[in-house]
């Protein structure tokens, strides 16, 4: 039965799509994603691990690496299952009921990553503005209400968002346009009314991504205007080094978020080859990226992995 039949006679079934013009090499490239996964889980669980073991590094910079490495491994966990179903076993078919629960998962872990982003940028800001008091204002009371507040902030903006998607029908042709199930994506085949859903959306990336980029550069100008009043060039250097990570970090989750969502909205008669790879881009990149960036160039987190493999 082709797609087209399918998703007629099941309107609440949605078809996820691997590569657009490489469907002969879809299994073979599903190995590259396969060890691109495995890097994301086995970093982020490192770090996480040498985090927890190592008591010196109980200190608010590296707890909320932490919570960066989890909502990480979260996001990479949400969509693995379906991208190498589809890339293995041509396993397209997923229920409006699993797309919603991806959905929650998937957004919900990128709407925390953007908030851990957030608060590890307050972090450098007080790190280097105000250091003499660093330890008294990020106590672990502290820390621990801000992932709540982020995570709680997740939980009901998607929880609502997609609250709202389940009254809609579906009726035209749904063959979704990524390996996972993505909101902007999923809400396009509705012939339901989706003026709410559209204001929903965009009060919910007003609420995230709105606040938290702004945010992030705001601490950045506070910081460069902080670092360029120390008068010798190698303390400038020391101190605004502390950043890099967290740069690269930003940097990594932004430019391809930002890139996908100009393609899903600008540049809708590209070849949906460019589409499929910004996606993957967008999920895989900040997953895989962090660990091998805070590993570098965090002389600590690099020192510990080095001590593990020496004693291995």
């Amino acid at each position: 039965m082709s797609a087209s039949e399918n998703s007629s006679s099941h309107p609440d079934s949605f078809f996820l799509l691997g590569i657009p013009g490489l469907e002969n090499s879809q299994f073979w490239i599903g190995f590259l994603f396969c060890a691109m996964y495995i890097v994301a889980v086995v970093g982020n669980i490192t770090v996480i691990h040498i985090i927890r073991v190592d008591h010196t590094l109980h200190e608010p910079m590296y707890l909320f690496l932490a919570k960066l490495a989890f909502t990480d491994l979260g996001l990479t966990v949400s969509t693995m299952s379906t991208t190498l179903a589809v890339l293995w076993f041509d396993a397209r078919e997923i229920s409006l009921d699993s797309c919603i629960i991806q959905m929650f998962f998937l957004h919900g872990f990128t709407v925390t990553e953007s908030g851990v982003l957030v608060t590890m940028a307050i972090d450098r800001y007080v790190a280097i503005c105000n250091p003499l008091r660093y330890t008294t204002i990020l106590t672990k009371s502290r820390i621990t209400h801000m992932g709540l507040l982020m995570t709680i902030r997740s939980i009901v903006l998607i929880g609502l968002m997609l609250l709202l998607l389940q009254r809609l029908s579906f009726c035209k042709m749904n063959v979704l346009s990524h390996s996972y199930c993505y909101h902007p994506d999923l809400i396009k085949f509705s012939c339901s009314d989706t003026r709410a859903n559209n204001i929903c959306g965009l009060i919910v990336l007003i609420l995230t991504t709105g606040l938290d980029a702004p945010c992030i550069v705001l601490s950045y100008i506070l910081i460069i205007r902080s670092v360029l009043s120390i008068a010798s060039p190698e303390e400038r250097h020391k101190t605004f080094s502390t950043c890099v990570s967290h740069i690269g970090a930003v940097a990594t989750f932004y430019i391809p978020m930002i890139s996908l969502s100009l393609v899903h909205r600008y540049a809708r008669s590209a070849p949906r080859v460019v589409h499929s790879m910004m996606a993957n881009i967008y999920l895989l990149f900040p997953p895989v990226l962090n660990p091998i960036i805070y590993s570098v160039k965090t002389k600590q987190i690099r020192n510990t992995i080095l001590r593990l493999l020496h004693k291995m």
